[in-house]
């Protein structure tokens, strides 16, 4: 057996890694991640606790071993968990989230400070979820892509994950468009991803070292991939500066958008579509969800099994 993958976006090169572990070769068709994937503008938060508060439970449940598989590959991955705050005057959205969780532990503003030092006397209380990782994705994408065999032309069986450009095939396909932005800052230090709970705009400030962070990021019913809007990143920088004042101060490294690909409940899918395998809708679950299916394609190719989150044949 051999097998084709159609789009070098993290569903593909997660497939295809996790079928060459198998012995089943499988090479890419299609260009090398770069800016104009989706996956490359992702945060790279593995926080399956946290999606929980919002996603389908078969999130959380199949999210809960990612961290462990970008690691057997040769990712590094950050286990330092996610610290969850809100302001003073959006305490009840915080305790909607404790509600809404699990896996995490209330802080009090000594605890707080004990964890991150720079946000001390910010926050009066927070979640803090330990079990929780976080990676980057654009150095997670280099590193599978760098072991993984290409081709030009599609044998055996073929599986795409063209991510939105498969919306020819999967007409239930949408687009969820994000906006985000990458900065350095110096003066803060943080040591795992902290999401700031803001009424308008939620936001996750991931760090990636040096004093640099990304930024992230908006949720928009949209399937538009370019660059971000003047609105999106004003937002966006107002959230990061109610998170601490320093971030106003910080050089802008990158600004990007893209659009994610969903289905209308916001889980993947596996379907086959004439005699092609789909692989596609991750929404927002980018690097969270990946090695699940990837695993789900490869038993139902390796063992004929019907995974999860396959599909009957759809027009």
């Amino acid at each position: 057996m051999s097998v084709t993958i159609l789009g070098g976006g993290v569903m593909g090169l997660c497939i295809a890694t996790e079928l060459n572990g198998r012995g089943i070769p499988a090479a890419i068709l299609g260009e090398a991640p770069g800016p104009r994937a989706c996956s490359w503008w992702a945060g790279g938060m593995l926080a399956p606790h946290c999606e929980g508060e919002s996603a389908d439970p078969a999130v959380t449940r199949h999210g809960l071993t990612a961290a462990d598989w970008w690691q057997d590959q040769g990712v590094p991955v950050a286990r330092n968990g996610t610290l969850v705050v809100s302001l003073a005057r959006d305490a009840g959205a915080l305790s909607r989230f404790a509600r809404r969780s699990a896996g995490h532990r209330m802080l009090d503003a000594p605890g707080i400070a004990a964890l991150e030092p720079d946000l001390a006397g910010r926050f009066a209380r927070a979640l803090f979820f330990a079990d929780e990782a976080h990676l980057a994705p654009r150095q997670a994408l280099s590193i599978l892509s760098g072991c993984l065999a290409r081709t030009e032309t599609p044998t055996g069986t073929v599986i795409d994950c063209r991510g939105l450009s498969a919306r020819d095939a999967l007409r239930d396909l949408r687009g969820v468009r994000g906006e985000m932005a990458v900065i350095r800052c110096p003066e803060i230090r943080l040591a795992r991803p902290v999401r700031l709970l803001h009424p308008r705009m939620p936001l996750y400030v991931v760090p990636r070292g040096d004093g640099v962070f990304m930024l992230g990021a908006t949720m928009v019913e949209s399937d538009r991939r370019g660059p971000p809007t003047a609105r999106a990143v004003l937002e966006l920088l107002s959230a990061a500066f109610a998170l601490h004042p320093a971030l106003a101060e910080a050089e802008v490294l990158e600004l990007g958008a893209d659009a994610r690909p969903a289905f209308p409940d916001n889980l993947p899918r596996i379907r086959r579509v004439g005699g092609v395998i789909h692989a596609n809708g991750l929404y927002r679950h980018g690097f969270l969800l990946a090695p699940a299916v990837a695993r789900m394609v490869a038993d139902h190719l390796q063992h004929q099994t019907r995974p999860e989150f396959m599909d009957a044949d759809h027009p």
